[in-house]
């Protein structure tokens, strides 16, 4: 079956890449995909599977694909929202939709994985156990939609879970992976410091929440420089800091939004416990208030260090030109909410090279000039074919 898949995915690379390039000519925001999630639906009208709508909390979908025999149930995942980004790139198939861009390669994703699981359907009864297919909408926008896809319960039957990100570090035909802890986790913070508002000529009579907000921003660094094992990462970075107003005038409230990365829980909850201290510190010493929304966005993503071994034993023994290859690759601070599956199913969430040729320094994911090379698509779909065939022992 394995030579019959990889042959089927070749005969329809140019699909895979007609199917990208619509996509990424419309491009919808994360919670307000519709019409993206229609055309998948409309992709598997009339195949041999079960069809799944408005899983979780959007427009995610689910394809369950029954073999030819009971065995064991693998999901394989895409996600399919764009970001709020003004293209400039110089591609035929632009974005349509002004100001959204599929600038993190959510497009390739869904291209790949529909023509793989169009494939996986035809030779199903070939397969001893379940494919549950998830087209996963709004990856890019807190909660997402990982998250209420694994509480909806619709993958309590699943025992393996893997899926794939297109990275341009690496030229097409590399696959990178990386067991055990592999993204980074991500929270969200808003503060508002209210004091008291007052005259530039009259201190003394207000409460300038500008320099106890100002204490925060300084202060908070300590967390990552004093309170964090040196050997973890953390991150804490101020992204916001509304104190616009008048030169001689006194703010009496500022407010200020940031943004934290950790890599693994631990770290996490330490930076949380030290800003809560760190704000009750600044009430106390500044006599303002404050009030602080604290909010862990998405987890650490950890590769399950059996199932990774078991994918990389696998990429690694595949003979085909097309897999030019695989190599380990270094933590990552972004996040991803496919660690959300990872938290309750184990799996193995790995990287395709998409670097456009002839290009030293590409621009990375989501910048509005970024691009890829097709040739990943077919990387990623005979990738992760190959993972499903060596799970169940397809030759």
């Amino acid at each position: 079956m394995k030579k019959e898949l990889m042959e089927m995915l070749e005969a329809r690379k140019d699909e895979m890449i007609q199917i990208r390039r619509y996509l990424h000519e419309n491009p919808e925001l994360s919670f307000k995909e519709e019409k993206t999630a229609q055309y998948i639906a409309d992709f598997y009208n009339g195949k041999d599977v079960e069809i799944h709508r408005n899983a979780g909390n959007g427009n995610g979908i689910i394809v369950s694909i029954k073999g030819g025999k009971p065995g064991k149930t693998i999901a394989l995942r895409a996600d399919f929202d764009a970001l709020p980004i003004l293209e400039e790139t110089d591609v035929p198939f632009k974005s349509k939709n002004e100001g959204v861009m599929h600038a993190c390669g959510h497009d390739a994703h869904t291209a790949y994985l529909l023509v793989l699981a169009d494939c996986l359907i035809q030779l199903k009864d070939s397969i001893a156990g379940s494919i549950k297919i998830i087209h996963q909408h709004a990856e890019e926008a807190p909660p997402g939609g990982a998250k209420s896809i694994v509480e909806s319960g619709v993958l309590e039957d699943v025992d393996n879970i893997f899926g794939i990100h297109i990275f341009p570090t690496h030229p097409a035909g590399f696959v990178g992976y990386r067991s055990g802890y592999s993204l980074a986790g991500r929270s969200f913070f808003k503060l508002i410091v209210q004091g008291t508002g007052g005259h530039g000529s009259s201190p003394h009579l207000a409460n300038d929440a500008i320099v106890a907000a100002a204490h925060f921003v300084t202060a908070v660094q300590t967390v990552i420089s004093r309170r964090i094992n040196p050997f973890e990462m953390g991150v804490i970075t101020i992204g916001s800091f509304d104190g616009k107003g008048t030169f001689n005038v006194i703010k009496d409230s500022v407010e200020l939004e940031g943004d934290v990365r950790y890599m693994t829980v631990e770290t996490q909850q330490i930076i949380e416990r030290e800003v809560d201290r760190i704000v009750k510190g600044i009430e106390s010493e500044f006599g303002v208030q404050c009030t602080l929304e604290y909010k862990a966005d998405y987890p650490p993503l950890y590769n399950d260090p059996e199932v990774t071994a078991n994918v990389v034993t696998s990429l690694k023994n595949m003979s085909d030109p097309d897999i030019k290859e695989v190599g380990e690759y270094p933590m990552l601070s972004g996040s991803e909410d496919f660690a959300y599956y990872l938290e309750k199913i184990p799996g193995c969430f790995f990287y395709i090279g998409c670097k456009p040729k002839g290009i030293e320094n590409a621009y990375f994911n989501h910048h509005p000039k970024f691009d890829i090379d097709e040739e990943c698509l077919l990387v990623a779909a005979k990738s992760v074919g190959q993972v499903v065939c060596s799970y169940y022992g397809l030759e």
